[in-house]
């Protein structure tokens, strides 16, 4: 058996290590490999066992669905590298943030989120929560005002994506996780566009952290995933019932692809981080081009919160076609290399129309409401040369 967490952690090992080691558990073979468990149930050595792992009384595995090792060498790893006491997995980034932003929650609780967030995040709050009686409000994530003023109504629980999806909004988590804690709300950050390698909420304040781990940490279009991670005592007490009860387990083998993409995790974001920030370069000078966002561009709306919070810019630019959606359409149309496609943080480079795919579900003032129109793109780079994504990108926005 491996080192438990808190062991690991006291060794000092940084972030890229404990992507590689952290929370590795060996059987008796002795593999090198994290061994793959493809078990939805597990025996016991007598009744008594049996009864006693049910009730909590000996530790050890009783039913996927509640957790299996390969699973549990995920969490301990992602534990380690956000630097969270716990963690939990589930079957989807979905899966994760429902769980983070309703298990907590009753009827006549109050929630204030972030204008700007994924199209089904924001679903969620708009048209599922107002059904279970929990009245919801949005705000300008930037605007610090805005968040005082509704925080200090008294609400249960806040969420905010920094950057944002789609446009890549900055919210100043530390700023925001004060006006929680003086609230005794509970901050709830989606991490997914930074990664855990180039922002920690969580050293920021936030109170829970979660992330769609098909995105960057497997990052090769393989398989779903998500994750949520805290404090021991909110896991227990919140988030296992649910997880238990409700059932979005995540699989063992999707768990395992996971966990060998953690190896690479920063190798990837880093080199990915490098060809982003180029590409936002070029395209910023191309006339066809009417805005660009990129989080460490200085004309970037947020700068000045995205470079102290983040330590580089990330894997995700946006940008605005002059016109609207027929030349957001022809610009994608002409890619050659980049694919069409509304996932992310994969080693290939990804472009999509995010007011048709993403965030089709709502409405146009709805998009309005956090500065998205037809005109934008939403990009995701990859690992390609970068010398092959200017030559594509370029081609393509000459054909606009």
């Amino acid at each position: 058996m491996a080192d438990a967490p808190g062991e690991n952690a006291k060794k000092g090992w940084k972030p890229a290590t404990q992507a590689v080691r952290g929370g590795l558990m060996r059987s008796e073979h002795g593999e090198i490999s994290e061994a793959l468990y493809l078990t939805s149930g597990y025996s016991y050595d007598s009744a008594e066992q049996a009864m006693r792992r049910m009730a909590g009384e000996e530790d050890g595995f009783v039913y996927s669905r509640y957790g299996s090792p390969t699973c549990e060498m995920l969490q301990q790893r992602l534990a380690l590298i956000e630097g969270a006491e716990t963690c939990r997995v589930a079957a989807s980034g979905m899966g994760a943030i429902s769980t983070a932003i309703l298990a907590p929650l009753k009827a006549g609780d109050r929630v204030v989120a972030a204008t700007a967030l994924f199209g089904s995040c924001r679903w969620i709050i708009a048209n599922q929560m107002p059904k279970f009686g929990i009245e919801t409000v949005f705000v300008d994530g930037a605007d610090l005002e805005a968040w005082e003023r509704e925080i200090a109504k008294g609400c249960q629980l806040v969420l905010i994506e920094s950057p944002a999806n789609p446009l890549l909004d900055g919210v100043d988590i530390e700023a925001v996780a004060k006006l929680c804690k003086a609230a005794g709300a509970t901050l709830v950050v989606d991490n997914v566009f930074a990664t855990p390698i180039l922002q920690k909420p969580l050293e920021l304040g936030a109170d829970v952290v979660v992330y769609s781990t098909t995105k960057h940490m497997d990052g090769q279009g393989r398989v779903m995933g998500g994750a949520i991670l805290c404090d021991s005592a909110r896991m227990e007490e919140i988030y296992d019932p649910w997880l238990r009860h409700l059932g979005p387990a995540a699989s063992p083998f999707n768990a395992w692809v996971v966990l060998k993409g953690l190896e690479t995790l920063k190798l990837r974001v880093d080199q990915q981080t490098r060809n982003a920030a180029r590409l936002a370069d070029v395209i910023a000078d191309h006339p066809a081009i009417a805005a660009v966002r990129y989080p460490h561009r200085e004309d970037h709306p947020h700068y000045e919160i995205h470079k102290r919070q983040m330590s580089a810019g990330g894997t995700m630019i946006a940008f605005s076609l002059k016109g609207s959606q027929a030349e957001a359409f022809k610009f994608l149309n002409a890619l050659e290399l980049v694919d069409i496609c509304n996932n992310l943080g994969d080693t290939k480079t990804l472009a999509c129309h995010p007011s048709s795919t993403t965030h089709r579900a709502l409405s146009d003032d709805e998009q309005a409401s956090m500065g998205l129109d037809r005109s934008w793109i939403r990009m995701s780079v990859g690992l390609e040369d970068s010398d092959d994504l200017v030559m594509d990108l370029t081609r393509a926005l000459n054909s606009v």
